[in-house]
């Protein structure tokens, strides 16, 4: 173990020694100014997250997002403005509560409503408070150009070296000097949005080593020798991880924790989210391509998955008119309007509608899907009440341009990610809303660590980590 400890080594980064140990930045609320300002005062990277940040009132209560304008695009700026106070507050009680220690970074999605005009507006808002910007989902050329403009070092989230690649030869040479590191994420074990690409399959995983080795070599091309690599994804004792540790062939490398932070006394998550995490069986986290974004994401199993896959398994292709084998005369809707189907998909959906899914909304792949009159109802209101929180929204089809539309039809096998979300972080309700979480997060359970419903502070699981547990 005395050995162990000597070879977690500080690494440099946004200019200052650290621990190598980061705070993954998750999701809305869920890595907040609270709980990045503990791991940065505990001496390593606390990473709050910038999507949709809680704000308060002058009583300290959170100030719900509620809409007010009647239009996507007049929400959409109230998200605009929501977004800018919420992660100026964030980055304040994070650098109040780190003490000087450490430091704080914030994450942003890449494909996140307006997120270049939320970046500066957060930035100009809190200068001096944030010393790195992560991001990821999707290509955030534009982050170095932004981070640069406020003297802030930027790390791109990347799953290939193809993809990082990309980023420095359009746009990343340019500002070499504050790109403070490259954070790997592996794309099947990570908790949320997973970049997977069309080449790679979903149920084969890769071991992420020659990934990061690849990565190094093309980093390399650039001059980029020191330059840290975060590893993310499938982190949980760091003993598991001692080839990754002062390896030539790697260089500087830290590890990014964004499920185990979940479970502390400074996170912000519900008891009914923590008690959950502790009963997690191997398997009970999955990826799914449900997202309105189109990219594959891990979540864990709950009655709200359970219910988009039943969604897509109660489909069937139809035409309007009889066509080929689509000669088969259905009725859907109040008004029984015909479509042609298969004979054996008839059968199917009268099957369907009989359990009481009656109503077949349409899918922009000339696809009906059957769900009950309460699902049908939810679907149709979050899409109305849709507030452009994505630049590119397949279930309500917003999209941040002129037109404000994708030009497609809305997709009801997806979900308003916005509502779920913040339903989840800021209720009880786990059953009902998307739970991320990382793949290894059944690993609650079974870490003598959290024996007896122990939730630790963010100091006592950093000094854990360190043992290489």
């Amino acid at each position: 173990m005395e050995d162990w400890v000597k070879a977690l080594n500080p690494i440099l980064m946004s200019g200052r020694e650290v621990l190598p140990l980061v705070e993954g930045g998750k999701g809305i609320a869920v890595s907040n100014g609270q709980s990045s300002g503990a791991w940065a005062a505990a001496g390593g990277i606390g990473t709050f997250s910038g999507v949709n940040a809680d704000q308060y009132d002058a009583n300290g209560q959170i100030i719900p997002m509620i809409y007010h304008g009647k239009t996507r695009r007049e929400r959409h700026e109230e998200l605009i403005a929501y977004s800018i106070s919420g992660g100026i507050a964030q980055a304040q009680i994070a650098h109040e509560t780190a003490g000087g220690q450490g430091r704080i970074h914030m994450n942003i999605l890449w494909e996140m409503a307006a997120s270049e005009i939320i970046l500066n507006g957060v930035l100009e808002g809190s200068k001096g408070l944030i010393h790195g910007v992560t991001c990821g989902a999707g290509m955030p050329y534009k982050v170095a150009e932004i981070c640069a403009k406020y003297g802030v070092y930027y790390y791109p989230i990347v799953s290939s070296a193809r993809a990082f690649r990309a980023l420095w030869k359009r746009a990343y040479h340019r500002f070499p000097d504050l790109l403070g590191g490259v954070v790997y994420e592996d794309p099947w074990l990570a908790g949320g949005h997973n970049g997977l690409s069309n080449s790679e399959d979903p149920h084969k995983p890769e071991d992420p080593l020659p990934r990061l080795v690849e990565l190094r070599q093309v980093m390399r091309e650039f001059g980029l020798h020191q330059t840290p690599i975060i590893m993310a994804g499938g982190v949980w004792f760091l003993r598991e991880w001692q080839d990754f540790i002062d390896n030539p062939d790697l260089g500087p490398v830290g590890f990014q924790f964004g499920t185990r932070p979940l479970l502390t006394q400074e996170s912000p998550i519900s008891g009914a989210w923590r008690k959950r995490l502790l009963e997690l069986k191997p398997g009970d986290v999955y990826l799914n391509r449900f997202s309105p974004t189109g990219f594959y994401s891990s979540a864990v199993e709950n009655a709200f998955l359970r219910n988009l896959k039943g969604r897509s398994e109660r489909q069937i292709a139809f035409t309007a008119h009889a066509h080929g084998e689509h000669d088969t005369e259905l009725k859907i809707g109040a008004r029984g309007r015909s479509v042609f189907v298969t004979s054996v998909d008839k059968v199917n959906a009268e099957q369907w509608m009989t359990q009481g899914f009656t109503e077949a909304l349409r899918t922009p792949e000339s696809t009906l899907v059957f769900v009950t009159p309460e699902d049908s109802v939810n679907i149709r209101t979050d899409q109305v009440e849709c507030m452009g929180c994505l630049s590119h929204c397949n279930f309500s089809n917003w999209a941040q341009n002129e037109t404000g539309t994708t030009g497609k039809s809305p997709d009801p096998r997806s979900f308003c990610i916005q509502k779920t979300l913040q339903e989840i972080s800021h209720s009880d309700d786990i059953d009902h809303q998307l739970m991320f979480a990382g793949h290894n997060a059944y690993r609650f359970g079974q870490d003598p660590f959290y024996a007896n419903g122990f939730v630790p502070t963010v100091r006592q699981l950093m000094d854990r980590i360190v043992t290489g547990d």
